[in-house]
């Protein structure tokens, strides 16, 4: 990119010498005007971006020290080399403290000056180079932590709506944006999957990871900015930002996933089911729409590798969602541990299906099958049975049998989750005891659901579940509450710069954790230290 120069002297046999003698091309520079005086120089600044100044100390009207003042109190963002026939060390000393980058004597030495003007510009291009870096990185950090709150917000667990501190500096866009959704599954009953059942906890956590990084590669490739989301071992959310502009065109969205699937099936040589949520989703929508996709491929008896929805045609039965409505009612009272209300949906359940097949419903014995895969994959996050408890239930539903073996297999499921409620709370609390000291300990790290999750041999969605009964807020609202507290003792009581502090509570870049304390306090961390230290100890 070529950048612009300006030449700024009263005398114009000077700036012509200037434009002629100076090998601008060579420098990566343009003449973009001349000017007699600080005045003039100021006019054509503000209708043009100026990457490098020489200018005269002394000219009329307004001189170059003046310039060079109302410059930088403008934060007109230019390099500036002055020329002066004076060997005075006031006008040095002036410029210096002004910020000008040199200071050339005149008679101008041109060899000299070029010199000086590689040297200048050199320095400019590794700045911008800096920048664009550091910008590179803050955005891979706000994507991050744009997905640690799209998990809560897609599960659930949190309502960030409004004005939420978490929703800290560019965080806040997420409020703005509008989303497709794309739900990724495996069809955990199909033949070609019985062997993932049988991977141990690594196996399967290494091959949920090598997906993740097929779809982030592949959108990335492609230009998509984008969220990947495990929502639970084989099921993945795929959210991608679209501008406000765009209509919701499904031949380019369906596009989108058959190029996922094509990538996990290359990459990962497993086949998965995609389902699309019908229309853009905003961030306050976005927990509904993916109940709704779920529902819709764990309900579907039969569907294509992509479908949409809610299906616009040969949907889901009112009875259905319905029934579905209970069924997760169930589940969430199993994870509770809450057993009379899980002896009342099961009852419920009961009931609906009855009079859905006193109605002739066709649909029952599948309906019944496919959730109660569900229940199987979400009581598998818990890890509630032992392994071979686990491998016999499997074996069990393999074998398509009737509606009454149906509703006796949830109630052994639901009894024998029952009967380990109590253990199994108490490993829990120990679990979350010990996770609160991994993250007490930690706070300085960059840490994920996922690996505190792993510390306790918890599964992520299991782990983010009972995080939240135990603590009243998610992980990452707890981890991030912690950081700010201990920001806050470390700027009122120790003199530590705040980019020291910011590294020592887990942020890497300093302007993002300004912003986050800026958000969660409503100072900056100057402004706050300064209500708590005398003048003279800011650092």
């Amino acid at each position: 990119m070529i950048g612009k120069v300006l030449l700024v002297d009263d005398e114009a046999h000077i700036t012509r010498n200037l434009e002629k003698v100076i090998p601008w091309e060579m420098l990566g520079l343009t003449v973009a005007g001349v000017a007699k005086n600080g005045v003039e120089a100021l006019q054509l600044m503000e209708k043009e971006s100026i990457q490098l100044l020489l200018c005269d100390i002394r000219m009329p009207v307004m001189d170059g020290l003046e310039l060079v003042r109302q410059i930088r109190e403008r934060e007109m963002p230019c390099d500036i080399i002055m020329l002066s026939g004076y060997q005075d060390f006031t006008y040095t000393r002036a410029a210096i403290q002004y910020g000008v980058n040199d200071y050339v004597l005149k008679p101008i030495p041109y060899d000299e000056l070029t010199g000086v003007i590689a040297r200048v510009m050199a320095g400019q291009r590794n700045k911008q180079k800096q920048l664009q870096e550091e910008q590179q990185k803050l955005g891979r950090m706000i994507d991050l932590a744009s997905e640690k709150i799209l998990y809560d917000i897609i599960m659930d667990y949190a309502d960030f709506s409004g004005s939420h501190w978490l929703f800290s500096g560019d965080e806040h866009q997420l409020k703005l944006q509008q989303f497709v959704m794309i739900v990724l599954d495996l069809d955990v009953s199909s033949e070609s999957t019985k062997d993932w059942r049988d991977w141990s906890d690594k196996e399967r956590k290494l091959w949920n990871f090598a997906v993740c990084n097929v779809l982030r590669e592949k959108l990335q490739n492609n230009g998509l900015h984008h969220a990947v989301i495990q929502t639970r071992d084989g099921e993945w959310c795929v959210l991608i930002e679209t501008g406000k502009s765009m209509s919701f065109n499904a031949e380019v969205i369906q596009g989108w996933a058959e190029m996922l699937l094509s990538a996990v099936r290359n990459h990962v040589k497993l086949s998965l089911n995609a389902g699309i949520y019908r229309q853009f989703a905003k961030v306050e929508e976005l927990s509904q729409a993916f109940k709704l996709v779920q529902m819709g491929l764990q309900l579907a008896p039969a569907h294509d590798a992509i479908t949409f929805y809610p299906a616009d045609q040969q949907g889901t039965t009112g009875a259905d969602q319905a029934f579905w409505v209970t069924a997760e009612k169930l589940i969430s009272a199993v994870k509770r541990g809450d057993g009379a209300a899980v002896d009342l949906e099961v009852d419920n359940i009961s009931r609906q299906l009855q009079l859905m097949n006193e109605q002739g419903g066709a649909r029952v014995k599948p309906l019944l099958h496919f959730f109660v895969l569900h229940l199987m994959r979400e009581m598998k996050e818990m890890s509630v049975f032992p392994r071979e408890q686990e491998e016999l239930l499997w074996r069990r539903l393999d074998h398509r049998f009737g509606i009454k073996d149906l509703l006796t297999f949830i109630r052994q499921v639901t009894n024998a989750v029952a009967e380990r409620s109590m253990d199994k709370k108490k490993q829990s609390e120990n679990s979350i005891a010990e996770a609160k000291t991994f993250l007490d300990r930690n706070l300085y790290r960059d840490l994920s659901v996922e690996e505190a999750a792993t510390h306790v041999g918890l599964s992520t969605s299991y782990f983010s579940l009972l995080f939240k009964q135990t603590f009243g807020e998610t992980f990452i609202e707890y981890v991030t509450r912690q950081r700010m507290e201990r920001a806050k003792g470390l700027l009122a009581e120790s003199q530590k710069s705040v980019a020291q502090i910011a590294r020592e509570v887990g942020y890497a870049e300093r302007r993002y954790f300004t912003k986050v304390f800026m958000k969660y306090t409503g100072d900056n961390p100057s402004d706050y230290r300064s209500k708590f230290q005398a003048p003279g100890k800011e650092s």
